[in-house]
């Protein structure tokens, strides 16, 4: 973002609010520059944004203040629009702002069907207010319109589904007499194998006595997948599990839980550990992504309860189940799996896992690709497990030419990153070097910054990292000397580093100064390479004025052609500079 200039800095940050800006962590620091970037760029010093400003800062809008909604101009819905997910003061705001009228969409109690439709999104985040304010048909037809593509749903689009159904359901019914209680029974459509196929079932029972009484033993015991299979609002939901409780006694069978769907996710802990979870077949119905997320400790129950009657973590059931969902098992359940499960399970998130964990899961990976270590293929299995490797193989990997990314060095562990040297660090990360200077400020890295030389810091990655140790000169002064070589000896350390000279080469010059110096190179070697100052370098008086003698390392290249720029004569076999 210092490379975006005053001149181009709307067309840059035009783009950028285009982007998929989830990749960055909301709150994070390099999605915080960002905003304020743009609104420095377009000179915001208000809560209110024109059009134009709105139209620049695209989904950005998704970060600022709840009081921005207001302030803004009536666009800002637009941009809510590409909001992955709003808090719940944005969502406040932005229902204060409907419920007012003063928009493009007009007064709640005009919309209808079109209007819904056109909200996208925002329909998500109306509350119950408003969409009492919504007439009963328009909402009735809404229903419709999501009941009819709800089975051709994946699982995120169900979950959206069946949350506006419970805020419709939910909304104030007009007033109506209430009907009396038939002794009969049901008075619309039984549920049951005639019945369970209309995707509209739900629309004919307003009411959770009448959906209760419809219910029928028949569809519970012989049609229950076909069942859940309706979008059915959480009180229904809440009858379906009473009814079945009261069908099976004695708990329900195991082929009847395979069936359970997002229905399974309603029941507490401690029930769970009563089922009869034997075969992976089950828990892999149970897992199914299709019916959403389970919550941590009903996953870790379920899991548990499958283990201890016998069951085994299967590849296929780990890359089901999830890396988040295998953190939250104990580590004795961890050390049951077995490297062949982890070498099928594909990659795996455990970044949620306690170190200890990470330690287990990266010693099971390592032994699932050995069979790898050594080719291209290894890093890419081996990565999403990095985050419990010890120091000595993060060095081995580090010469093998990977080029790591930021996210996976930080989240390698603290103290094993401590026990790297710069050059290892360089060659982990490879050409995302500079990204290290993104993430300075983090502890583990600021850590590992004050264990590492200053001067190797500066000259072996040169990102600017500021912090390091600062070794003192052998006659003592705290800040060693400073080694510059004059740019008539060699230009810089690069040309020191790779050009390559006759044997028995001798360079002299003289500065400005009158000082002199020259270098040679031995039989053995023709690149010549200058170590830190204070690694080699001594300081004496002669005079009153100090002489520096510096000594280089030496390694063999091929000898250049005549026409080299750095082709001089023989001399000396030594180099010392005195001023």
């Amino acid at each position: 973002l210092a490379d975006v200039h005053n001149q181009s800095c709307r067309a840059f940050y035009a783009l950028a609010s285009q982007g998929h800006l989830d990749l960055l962590p909301k709150g994070s620091s390099r999605r915080t520059r960002l905003l304020h970037g743009a609104l420095a760029c377009l000179g915001v010093s208000g809560p209110g944004l024109s059009p134009e400003q709105l139209g620049a800062l695209g989904a950005l809008v998704c970060d600022m203040e709840p009081s921005t909604i207001p302030a803004s101009h009536p666009r800002v819905l637009e941009n809510l629009k590409l909001c992955a997910a709003l808090s719940g003061a944005q969502r406040a705001a932005l229902n204060a702002l409907l419920l007012r009228g003063a928009t493009g969409y007009g007064p709640p109690s005009s919309w209808d069907l079109r209007s819904l439709q056109r909200l996208g999104t925002l329909v998500l985040s109306l509350n119950q207010t408003l969409w009492g304010s919504v007439a009963e048909e328009v909402r009735k037809a809404f229903r419709r319109r999501i009941l009819a593509t709800y089975r051709g749903q994946d699982g995120s689009q169900r979950e959206r589904s069946l949350a506006l159904l419970g805020a419709l359901a939910s909304a104030p019914p007009p007033p109506r007499r209430r009907a009396k209680r038939s002794a009969e029974g049901c008075q619309v459509k039984p549920i049951d194998s005639s019945t369970l196929f209309d995707p509209f079932l739900t629309l004919y029972y307003d009411s959770n006595e009448q959906f209760d009484l419809c219910l029928t033993d028949e569809a519970l015991r012989n049609n229950l997948a076909l069942l859940l299979e309706q979008p059915l609002t959480m009180d229904f939901l809440g009858i379906v599990k009473r009814r079945l409780g009261k069908l099976y006694p004695e708990g329900i069978p195991e082929e009847q839980l395979k069936e359970l769907g997002l229905l399974a996710q309603y029941y507490t802990a401690e029930e769970i550990s009563t089922w009869m979870v034997t075969s992976s077949d089950t828990l892999l119905a149970l897992f199914n992504p299709l019916f959403g997320t389970w919550k941590a400790p009903q996953a870790r129950q379920l899991i548990t309860r499958y283990l201890h009657l016998g069951g085994a973590l299967t590849g296929p059931l780990l890359q089901t189940i999830g890396g988040r969902t295998l953190c939250n098992l104990d580590e004795e359940h961890i050390s049951c799996i077995t490297p062949e499960a982890i070498g099928c399970a594909g990659p795996l998130d455990i970044s949620s896992c306690s170190q200890a964990k990470k330690n287990q899961l990266y010693s099971k990976a390592q032994q699932a690709f050995a069979g790898q270590a050594g080719t291209p293929a290894y890093y890419s299995l081996i990565q999403p497990y990095l985050g419990g490797a010890p120091a000595k193989d993060l060095k081995d990997l580090a010469k093998t030419g990977i080029a790591m990314d930021i996210d996976t060095f930080t989240a390698l562990n603290p103290e094993e990153l401590q026990k790297l040297s710069v050059m290892d660090v360089k060659n982990l990360l490879g050409i995302n070097l500079p990204d290290l200077k993104l993430v300075e400020n983090l502890p583990a890295v600021i850590n590992w910054i004050r264990r590492q030389d200053q001067w190797e810091l500066d000259h072996i990655l040169g990102i600017g990292l500021q912090g390091g140790i600062v070794k003192p000169s052998p006659t003592g002064p705290a800040t060693p000397a400073t080694f510059t070589p004059s740019a008539t000896i060699v230009p810089t350390t690069a040309v020191l580093a790779t050009t390559a000279l006759p044997t028995g080469t001798t360079i002299n010059s003289h500065t400005a100064l009158g000082s002199s110096s020259s270098t040679h190179v031995s039989p053995t070697a023709s690149t010549i390479t200058p170590t830190p100052p204070h690694a080699h370098s001594s300081l004496s008086s002669t005079g009153g004025s100090p002489a520096i003698t510096s000594r280089f390392t030496t390694r063999p290249a091929p000898v250049p052609s005549s026409t080299s720029p750095c082709s001089v004569h023989p001399a000396t076999t030594s180099m010392t500079t005195k001023s």
